[in-house]
């Protein structure tokens, strides 16, 4: 099980949701070796998994959209695997409902959008798939009120993200 000092959570928890929920999933990359595998996978149990997901999933959305997410190889992670329904049982329906949306968005398109491309072609992607902005808007949108969601639900469960040290 990974640890976290109490005082480092109390810090983060002090600067406020976005250092609560970057603590518990540093803490976690840096306990699978700061790269995510079917093997260090092994390693954590389904919050662990999901809070990975979510920190990913909101890194790639709000840097480069659905369009990067998918063509950075994080498709089947997010929409293939129980994702969306872990983040309803944590309290973020309409979230989930996203997620949802994104994996159809996923399916349909996810063969030309993981293809192999130049710089120029990567960006001319974002013009042939304009409703993956509607995706990336919704989400910006709500990202802060998810952030908080998940912040609450790791608050509300720290046994099963980390022991906490004294």
């Amino acid at each position: 099980m990974l640890r976290i000092k109490e005082s480092a959570v109390i810090e983060a928890a002090q600067s406020g949701m976005d250092a609560f929920v970057e603590l518990f999933y540093n803490a976690t990359m840096e306990h699978i070796g700061g790269e995510l595998t079917q093997e260090s996978m092994s390693l954590l149990n389904p919050d662990q998994i999901t809070l990975l997901a979510y920190c990913i999933y909101r890194e790639e959305v709000m840097d480069g959209g659905h369009v990067q997410l998918i063509h950075n190889g994080y498709g089947p992670f997010i929409f293939l695997n129980p994702f969306a329904k872990a983040m309803r049982l944590w309290g973020a329906k309409e979230f989930s409902k996203l997620v949802y949306s994104g994996r159809k968005f996923y399916e349909e398109n996810h063969k030309a959008l993981t293809a192999d491309c130049t710089d120029e072609e990567f960006m001319a992607i974002y013009e042939n798939y304009p409703e993956a902005d509607d995706l990336d808007d919704e989400f910006i949108l709500m990202e802060e009120e998810v952030t908080e969601t998940v912040a609450r639900y790791i608050d509300e469960h720290l046994q099963d993200f980390a022991e906490i040290e004294a």
